[in-house]
């Protein structure tokens, strides 16, 4: 299978340890892949060539079976090939967020848990099925579920 970009091979964004150990099949079709070959193109690679530095990709494309079985959202963009959870590589999450915020066009921006002055990691979302909305969100945990808080 050829590679999503330049520097994201297709395995890595298929992958999934949930995936292997439960024998869940995380082959994304035709739209789902072309999803993730934008969201590559206009979020990653821009990242990724403005930092000159690896960027981990922690979750990309979830099959809807795989998505459930880690109690992902039923409406998650990662079912569509549309969201990818990025962990900075030499740099910080932090830098990660804000150059994406200012300089790049997305759908969702989502500082992920951590603290106030770090995200455990980043989920960006890019569509081509409408406007892109350009929300930024942080994830939380109260009371021992995941509060999202909406900051512009």
């Amino acid at each position: 299978m050829e590679n999503i970009s330049k520097h994201i091979s297709y395995k890595e964004a298929t992958h999934s340890n949930t995936a292997t150990r439960r024998g869940i099949d995380n082959t994304p079709g035709k739209t789902e892949l072309a999803a993730m070959k934008l969201v590559a193109e206009k979020v990653f690679q821009p990242a990724r060539e403005h930092f000159n530095k690896p960027i981990k990709i922690n979750s990309f494309f979830r099959s809807a079976t795989l998505n459930k079985r880690i109690g992902g959202s039923t409406t998650s963009q990662h079912c569509k090939g549309e969201a990818i959870d990025l962990d900075a590589v030499g740099f910080t999450n932090k830098e990660l967020y804000e150059y994406i915020k200012e300089n790049l066009v997305f759908d969702q921006l989502i500082w992920e848990f951590g603290t106030d002055n770090e995200p455990d990691w980043v989920h960006v979302s890019y569509t081509a099925n409408r406007e892109n909305r350009g929300e930024i969100l942080q994830a939380k945990k109260q009371k021992g579920k995941t509060i999202y808080v909406k900051l512009k």
